[in-house]
């Protein structure tokens, strides 16, 4: 069914990938409901929700597709739904309501080809360095996690008073912290068991830094049950009549450009990790990827637990050596387990998860040396999308400014027929919502 031979791949290596998958994303299981409860959204209800749509849709995704790419809700688009939809709409129903008209956009986009002609339009080395600009931004989440990164306390307090002022963005943290030393003890071990070529490096660093954790006392085991019976009061109470006014038309725009741009960058980047890319940089079944993709954001929607949708820490089981559809149905019975046991994914803390979030980066950012940098119309927004995909924390606006720039730069050079109609439409439709977002 799923090819293991044929992706030189077997059954050990997808489980340890779904494992190593699983464990970079359990983190959604807490923070999603905690993101959505600011628009009123019930917590139990959407802790089980989130872990229902993503047991459901890695299923989707691994049946149908074959993809090793796991789905969850999305960090940031939850964030866009209880802090600017959930209000702009009317409540939290209404939300959820654009949330799945958004994702059947998207499905039509699909089911049209549009999507797919978007992927197979971008330039090679533009999409090399998508993934490599997602590597360093999985790499910076990471060093955020660890708090190797951190926020100057200051910083906000002081813009928000003084836009003008120059202040540093981020700044170094201090090994006078745990999470750091916890961080940085599970990247050492992963480092030496992939230097030893042991299997299983990834969750073997990950346990490591957990153990690290529970002695710091920054992870604790859960004293509630360890098991409980979901909730499921979100699902199917989204508004679907909110999508069809007037004043929703801008919001669904913004979403289907997030969206849409968002899995093409995680999609390549993927394929590129897994090594499932072919010649041409295209994904096996790309279609099917794009459209269960498409479908799962609808069902995020419909659950109440915001918009479903693939995750790039799925490249956290390609590196285990992940390829095939396999991890992902495993990650999804995990999620659906989940539902159930919700508590014991608390156990691993951020800076435990931090050392395989790094380590992946790494390895995904080696991709940079395939990309020519002797041709200026295309190594300049290649190196802007992967400058500013993990500085603009947003994978969309980092592949926007680099369409942006690449086809302004044939244009002016006389050059603009090099470039593809539907690499302009995108471009136009990039600048039009950088304009009104």
């Amino acid at each position: 069914m799923f090819d293991l031979a044929k992706r030189h791949t077997t059954v050990g290596r997808e489980i340890r990938g779904a494992l190593a998958t699983f464990l970079t994303m359990a983190y959604i299981l807490f923070a999603n409901p905690t993101i959505l409860a600011a628009a009123g959204v019930p917590f139990e209800g959407a802790a089980a929700a989130t872990a229902a749509a993503a047991g459901l849709c890695c299923l989707l995704m691994g049946l149908g597709a074959n993809a090793p790419i796991a789905l969850a809700p999305g960090m940031g688009l939850n964030a866009v739904v209880a802090f600017q939809l959930a209000s702009a709409a009317g409540s939290w129903q209404a939300a959820m309501g654009l949330i799945v008209v958004e994702g059947l956009v998207v499905l039509a986009l699909v089911l049209l080809g549009v999507r797919e002609g978007v992927m197979n339009a971008i330039p090679l080395d533009l999409r090399r360095a998508i993934g490599v600009g997602i590597g360093l931004f999985i790499a910076f989440i990471g060093a955020v996690n660890a708090k190797l990164v951190i926020v100057p306390a200051g910083t906000v307090s002081t813009l928000a008073a003084h836009p003008g002022a120059i202040l540093p963005p981020v700044t170094f943290g201090s090994l006078h912290t745990p999470e750091p030393l916890i961080a940085l003890t599970g990247l050492i071990v992963t480092a030496i068991w992939v230097a030893r070529g042991g299997k299983g490096a990834l969750l073997l660093g990950v346990a490591v830094a957990t153990v690290a954790a529970l002695a710091a006392g920054v992870a604790h085991v859960p004293v509630a049950p360890w098991f409980r019976v979901p909730v499921f009061d979100t699902v199917f109470k989204a508004d679907l009549g909110a999508a069809f006014r007037l004043s929703a038309v801008p919001l669904v725009l913004s979403l289907v450009m997030v969206d849409f741009f968002d899995t093409i960058g995680t999609v390549t980047a993927i394929g590129e990790a897994a090594q499932l890319n072919d010649a041409h940089g295209r994904f096996p079944r790309l279609r099917a990827v794009l459209a269960i993709d498409a479908i799962s954001a609808s069902v995020g929607g419909a659950f109440g637990a915001s918009s479903v949708t693939s995750y790039i820490e799925s490249a956290a089981g390609a590196s285990e050596g992940a390829r095939t559809g396999l991890h992902t149905v495993i990650v999804g019975v995990l999620f659906l387990i989940a539902m159930f046991a919700a508590p014991l994914a608390a156990i691993v803390p951020a800076s435990a998860t931090a050392p395989a979030l790094l380590t992946v980066g790494f390895l995904m950012t080696q991709q940079v040396t395939r990309i020519d940098f002797h041709h200026f119309d295309t190594a300049l927004p290649a190196f802007l999308t992967l400058l500013l995909i993990p500085l603009t924390w947003s994978i969309a606006h980092g592949i926007g400014y680099g369409f942006l720039t690449h086809v302004a730069i044939k244009l002016l050079t006389g050059r603009g027929r090099d470039v593809h109609p539907l690499l302009y439409a995108t471009t136009a439709a990039f600048a039009g919502y950088f304009a009104i977002e």
